[in-house]
């Protein structure tokens, strides 16, 4: 249908000249100021392209950290080399659940919370093993959501290597795809190993990637062994990666958006530049995660204005350099799932939609990324139901104009019987979980409030939800591959 015949609802809030000025102060720092290193193998890569590398500020015999400054032209041979388009895939299959280019939009929840609030008791405490299970189902229950993240760190394991077991129970209860964070290297090379298993092979995995590693490099300006290994490795792999940096304005940034924004380019842009060098064109999705600082209880705010205006600013400059974004919705700085949350989800969730943020992360994010909330889960995938009609506009085709109809009709009469209204009822978008019941039917079937349908709903998704089944020879070359390297015992604890 060609744009003349639908009418779509769209945000734009930078120009191209916007844009332009945002990369030109990244180059500027990093140019004049650069950025520090501590991974060896990426200083030595770094050294043999155009890049100054130095000793670290005061520190002239620094072996291990460079102070590295970027000449214009190589960081926009990196922006040349890498895909503007990234495919991911559902477990042991070629289809394409997330498609990240463009103003395609996925969702998917966060990664590792303290806390969990539990939908059965309303209480708030730590995660366990089976708690981070029941969320990884219920998220492949909801078709609203597009991928999984792990939600939460269980703190019933006993073993080194607690990402890994994770990353395995992802895989046992979603075929989704998973974007998944870890410690090191090491962890990266055993979960990509297992994923591959589910896979066929390491080769069908990079076809059809499966998963999306999350790594960050240190504000303001670092690059840290870590981090910089997993950044490598992925690399390597040819596998997608997000290595998106997380600017606090007020605290690790500058405290006006145009400067975050700026310093938060630059570290990513710095962050292309040594991805590429290891392996042009490996997948690279383009994101920062702009925050600001709440000078009066110090957290890091997600249920801010300034915030969402950070991610339409973010999804427009990865538009502006070609490459597919990581974006934020259906989060709170709430501690419960109450009105606040709510509020924050759906306007959080409209403006992801709006702006274009191609892989969104967080949903269910409470009390600023603490604590996952599996109803808050819920309630957001209503929101991106609604929104995703929302922003879907309307046809204004010759079929929808329907003047045939209307003039079969003609004054006075009715269009509940026709065969047209047949044809489109269907059209518009029906709530799950939101009530349309007048009062009397409404405390007919029990008067629940939508706090209570809620946990209702949502409790029923984690008890009756069966994801499909790992075959079983896959499942227990995912438990060896898991299990194989650890260096201590790898069991729950049953103190």
């Amino acid at each position: 249908m060609s744009e003349h015949t639908r009418v779509l609802p769209r945000l734009r809030m930078l120009s191209r000249a916007h844009c332009e000025t945002i990369h030109q102060a990244s180059l500027e720092i990093l140019r004049r100021t650069g950025v520090t290193v501590f991974h060896e193998g990426a200083l030595d890569s770094l050294r043999g392209s155009d890049a100054l590398v130095t000793a670290e500020r005061g520190d002239a015999d620094s072996a291990r950290s460079g102070l590295v400054r970027f000449p214009p032209g190589l960081v926009e041979w990196a922006l040349r080399q890498a895909p503007s388009r990234i495919a991911l895939c559902g477990r042991g299959s070629d289809q394409v659940l997330a498609p990240l280019e463009g103003r395609e939009v996925s969702f998917g929840p966060g990664s590792d919370c303290l806390n969990y609030l539990d939908p059965r008791t309303g209480g708030r405490r730590k995660f366990t093993t089976p708690d981070v299970a029941a969320c990884v189902r219920l998220v492949d229950a909801l078709p609203e959501l597009d991928f999984c993240m792990s939600m939460g760190i269980p703190t019933d394991l006993v073993t080194d290597n607690p990402y890994r077991w994770q990353f395995a129970t992802m895989l046992e209860n979603t075929t989704k795809p998973i974007v998944f964070v870890c410690d090191g290297r090491a962890d990266c090379e055993v979960i990509v190993a297992m994923a591959a298993a589910a896979a066929g092979s390491v080769q069908a995995l990079r076809m059809s990637p499966t998963l999306l590693l999350y790594s960050e490099p240190s504000t303001p300006l670092k690059h840290s062994e870590t981090a910089t290994a997993k950044l490598l490795y992925m690399a390597e792999q040819m596998l997608p990666i997000v290595h998106s940096p997380a600017p606090m304005m007020g605290g690790t940034a500058p405290a006006t958006l145009a400067g975050g924004l700026a310093l938060g380019n630059a570290e990513l842009l710095s962050s292309l530049v040594i991805h590429q060098l290891q392996q042009p064109g490996a997948p690279f999705l383009y994101g920062s995660g702009l925050h600001h600082l709440d000078m009066r209880t110090t957290i890091s705010v997600y249920g801010a204005p300034e915030f969402q205006l950070a991610r339409v600013a973010v999804a427009e400059m990865g538009r502006f350099y070609g490459l597919p974004t990581w974006g934020y919705a259906g989060h709170s700085d709430s501690c419960v799932m109450d009105e606040q949350a709510a509020a924050d989800a759906a306007f959080s969730v409209l403006m992801a939609l709006l702006a274009g943020n191609n892989l969104v992360h967080d949903v269910g994010y409470l009390e600023a990324g603490l604590t996952t909330s599996p109803e808050m889960i819920v309630f957001s995938a209503e929101m991106i139901g609604m929104m995703r009609r929302f922003v879907a506009g309307f046809s204004m085709d010759a079929e929808s104009l329907a003047l045939d109809v209307i003039e079969a009709v003609g004054p006075g009469g009715e269009f509940i019987s026709t065969s047209h209204t047949m044809s489109h009822f269907r059209d518009f978008w029906e709530p799950t979980l939101l009530s349309r019941k007048r009062a009397e039917e409404w405390l007919e079937a029990g008067g629940n409030r939508l706090s209570e349908r809620l946990r209702e709903r949502t409790v029923a998704l984690m008890d009756e939800h069966e994801p499909e089944p790992l075959p079983d020879a896959v499942r227990e070359e995912i438990e060896y591959i898991r299990d194989r390297d650890s260096h201590s015992r790898a069991q729950l604890s049953h103190g």
